[in-house]
């Protein structure tokens, strides 16, 4: 007889949610998770009053009303608004591309007709007509100048390749932003939970069994029988002991220090472009709740985290999936054995090798939900 109704392998938002709703519902689940915490990647710890993003910045925006209202439950969410720069060669230049960027670039060019104008002459310039490559598909959608500046070295330290090696699908667009507005995002919603997301999780997971720092297959190797179905939000080609091959993945490096300065950039992210500079990105944490503590107010010190891009091996972190021909038909065939198993279901951005934004991996977990409970959320 299980004990368990549910086992959920993983306590990140796919599963939190799900524990969540399946415990509502009078299921008894047990979640564990490798990691000696919740939260998966939107993980943050609290360090001098500073809640650190510890696995990159997480800026939660959706326009998904649904959504929105359900994290609102268990969170207060602040009205940040995310507005990053980018430096190349000791420029600054504002994120997304918008007429702020465009007139930095191109100081004659201060309406949207010039500069719509403006890149359209540069595409045609390089002459391209099918993209065979990312670099050329940049080349195509924004011109020469923003490519260089602006795509180029941030790309091909974001996947370690040349952009030339590169497939052209990885960019199916550059927004360009005809406005002087520096939010990146154009979603309804947007901010960062006041407290940070480990206790947003940490709500969630309220009233729910939790076991950390526990291996999946050590646990059923010793209770084969520990529950009725499994939620695995581990990766798929783990699951089968990598027996057709591994997925790949881009992985991530991070380099944090606690500043005795009360701010280092003025912004919560500074993307750096040139291929020459390591990291991609430095986060000054802070900023993400405007440099005040739970008090409301200044923090005295900073911490600061560079992020570097890095190859993946089995044993890092998997963060972006390289989801080329290549992977794709593997996880294919991953999925064939996966449709297979009666009592285990592949969810989330590991089990599906899949990106996904915060907001999609909730609406993907209400979908599973609805599939597994019959609850619409």
């Amino acid at each position: 007889m299980p004990q368990y109704d549910y086992l959920i392998v993983g306590a990140g938002l796919t599963g939190a949610v799900f524990a969540h709703e399946a415990t509502k519902a009078g299921k008894k689940c047990l979640v564990i998770d490798r990691r000696d915490h919740v939260a998966g990647n939107i993980y943050t710890q609290e360090v001098e009053g500073i809640n650190v993003h510890k696995y990159g910045a997480h800026i939660f925006h959706t326009s998904l009303a649904n959504v929105w209202n359900y994290v609102n439950e268990f969170a207060e969410f602040n009205n940040f608004v995310n507005s990053p720069i980018a430096y190349y060669k000791g420029e600054v230049y504002n994120m997304p591309f918008n007429m702020n960027t465009f007139a930095k670039i191109w100081p004659e060019v201060v309406t949207p007709e010039q500069a719509r104008a403006k890149i359209a002459e540069q595409i045609a310039a390089e002459g391209i007509g099918e993209p065979s490559n990312l670099e050329e598909q940049a080349l195509s959608l924004v011109g020469r100048d923003i490519f260089e500046k602006l795509v180029k070295g941030y790309t091909e330290k974001q996947w370690g390749r040349d952009c030339k090696e590169l497939p052209a699908s990885i960019i199916k667009r550059l927004p360009c932003r005809f406005t002087y507005d520096n939010n990146y995002f154009n979603d309804r919603y947007q901010g960062i939970p006041v407290g940070g997301y480990t206790k947003m999780v940490e709500r969630m997971l309220e009233g729910v069994e939790v076991r950390l720092g526990v291996e999946y297959k050590e646990l059923v190797a010793g209770e084969p029988d520990i529950a009725a179905r499994t939620i695995y939000c581990g990766p798929i080609d783990a699951f089968y002991d990598f027996k057709l091959g591994e997925l790949e993945w881009r992985s991530l490096r991070f380099e944090s220090e606690l500043l005795d300065e009360a701010d280092h950039q003025g912004v919560a992210v500074v993307n750096y472009n040139e291929r020459e500079v390591p990291w991609t990105r430095i986060i000054e944490h802070k900023h993400f709740e405007f440099g005040l503590g739970a008090d409301g107010q200044p923090l005295p010190k900073t911490v600061i985290t560079r992020e570097y891009p890095a190859d993946w091996k089995p044993g890092d972190e998997p963060y972006y999936p390289l989801n080329d021909a290549k992977n794709e038909a593997l996880y294919a065939k991953y999925a064939d054995l996966a449709a297979q198993e009666g009592d285990v279901v592949f969810a989330g951005r590991l089990g599906g090798y899949k990106y996904y934004d915060m907001d999609k991996a909730i609406a993907a977990a209400f979908d599973l939900v609805k599939t597994e409970l019959g609850v619409e959320l």
